[in-house]
């Protein structure tokens, strides 16, 4: 029987950056995956497939709604959506081999096939065609999660749908209507409202992506709103009923409790995910869940059980990628005893509708409810020149900070490239920065990052100078 120093079971972005630190570090390696490519949800069906669709729905609807005022004149643009399916499953294609070849690199050795923990030092891997059982002195639990559901609706996978099937339609539905008014619904809902679908988004609370700073969500649901997505805020959805060809959804109005039905092709149920731990032998070794179905870990994200970690989706905290991978560091250098440290607080969240959302550190309605002192700034996009250039206008910078010492302590963005330049606000807060660091900082012009400085300026004595 093989034995292995780390045992990590699922190779998503926590499982597979895992394995690598773990390798790196000289540990001898094996990661468990079920299906047949590596990479989890994310590669495969989430993170990286969304945003290729993301991106390709953005450049056809600039091409129909903006070339023109470039300057640039197009005659007819239509889309091939096999085709467009295709490049998505290409770009998915190499990132996946690309995590094989980081496991060949590493010498972690692959197993595919169903992990079952018999104890906390032995695993059951059962394949298509045989079953196997390793050894092991540590191991990782990683496995993920799942799309969720209403109790009273089946997800059926054809014609209500989760984030799984919408990302391999083979048509442009002609209504879509999307139950959930968070990151997948409004990422998915703006993919195809792009190519042409009529998009509804019914939504329980009284905003768009609720767990983030309402200003954000005020923002974009107004601008998703000039993209012709109706909404039904404050809705709840009680039934869906699918038949051939058409979903009928009925909706009850929270305020009045009216009812209301919608009818489309398609029905996506975008309310969440739960973590995925069903099959893997939690019982067999006595590991302790929470009432979500979490896996329930310490600091060190040890279960109860000494020698099995878990990390991802299937702990605490949000399900985010770039979360799970650095737990994934964390738990190997915990393992190989250093002391890594997360900072919970700093992890960011991002939207890639256009415009782009992220945010990072605490909200303002987090902070006012904490009775904490602040401050804040902002600064919209309409008075970028990089943002008046590209016809990118829609937005703002908004940053929190504390009253008395000027520490940012929140940093809330919705515009153009918002994914990529809000790095500078995780880096100036992990560095305690204060919006004065920021605002005397050089930042080049004409560019996008020049807003975070103007919302820097504003918080500081509401100096901004372009407004």
């Amino acid at each position: 029987m093989e034995k292995y120093d780390i045992t990590i079971i699922g190779s998503g972005p926590g499982g597979y950056v895992c394995a690598i630190r773990a390798a790196q570090l000289g540990f001898k390696v094996a990661i468990i995956e079920k299906y047949s490519t590596l990479g989890g949800t994310c590669l495969n069906v989430g993170c990286i497939p969304s945003k290729a669709w993301l991106e390709a729905s953005e450049h056809y609807h600039k091409l129909k709604h903006q070339f023109e005022d470039f300057g640039i004149d197009v005659k007819e643009a239509n889309v091939d959506i096999v085709k467009m399916n295709q490049r998505v499953q290409d770009v998915v294609g190499e990132i996946i081999n690309g995590v094989a070849y980081l496991m060949k690199k590493n010498k972690v050795t692959v197993y595919e096939g169903h992990g079952n923990i018999k104890d906390k030092n032995t695993i059951e891997i059962k394949g298509e065609d045989k079953t196997q059982t390793i050894e092991t002195d540590k191991m990782v639990i990683a496995t993920g999660s799942k799309p969720a559901s209403l109790p009273n609706i089946e997800i059926d996978k054809k014609r209500i749908i989760s984030s799984t099937e919408a990302l391999a339609l083979k048509e442009i539905p002609k209504h879509l209507m999307v139950v959930g008014g968070g990151v997948i619904g409004v990422e998915i809902g703006s993919v195809f409202a792009r190519l042409g679908s009529k998009v509804s988004i019914v939504e329980y609370f009284d905003g768009l992506i609720y767990t983030m700073d309402k200003s954000v969500g005020h923002q974009l649901y107004r601008s998703l709103r000039k993209q012709d997505i109706e909404f039904y805020l404050e809705h709840k959805v009680t039934k869906a009923l699918a038949a051939d060809d058409k979903v009928t959804l009925t909706a009850q109005n929270r305020k009045d409790d009216k009812e209301m039905q919608l009818e489309g092709d398609y029905c996506l149920m975008a309310i969440g995910r739960k973590p995925f731990t069903s099959g893997l032998g939690l019982e067999n070794v006595g590991v302790e869940t929470n009432e979500k179905g979490q896996i329930k870990v310490d600091d060190n994200l040890e279960t109860n059980v000494k020698g099995v970690y878990a990390i991802g989706d299937v702990v605490r905290g949000a399900m985010l990628a770039h979360k799970a991978s650095e737990e994934g560091v964390f738990a190997a250098e915990r393992i190989a005893g250093q002391k890594p440290h997360i900072n919970y607080s700093l992890i960011p969240n991002i939207v890639y509708t256009q415009p782009e959302v992220a945010g990072v550190g605490r909200t303002e309605e987090e902070l006012k409810e904490a009775g904490r002192a602040i401050k804040t700034g902002s600064f919209p996009f309409k008075a970028n020149a990089r943002a008046k250039i590209s016809m990118d206008t829609d937005g703002f910078i908004k940053v929190i900070a504390d009253k008395e010492t000027d520490e940012i302590l929140g940093v809330h963005m919705i515009g153009p490239r918002i994914a990529d330049s809000y790095t500078e606000a995780v880096v100036a807060m992990e560095f305690r920065a204060a919006a004065e660091d920021i605002a005397r900082m050089s930042h080049g012009h004409p560019t996008f990052s020049e807003t975070f400085k103007e919302a820097c300026l504003a918080a500081t004595e509401d100096r901004a100078l372009h407004i």
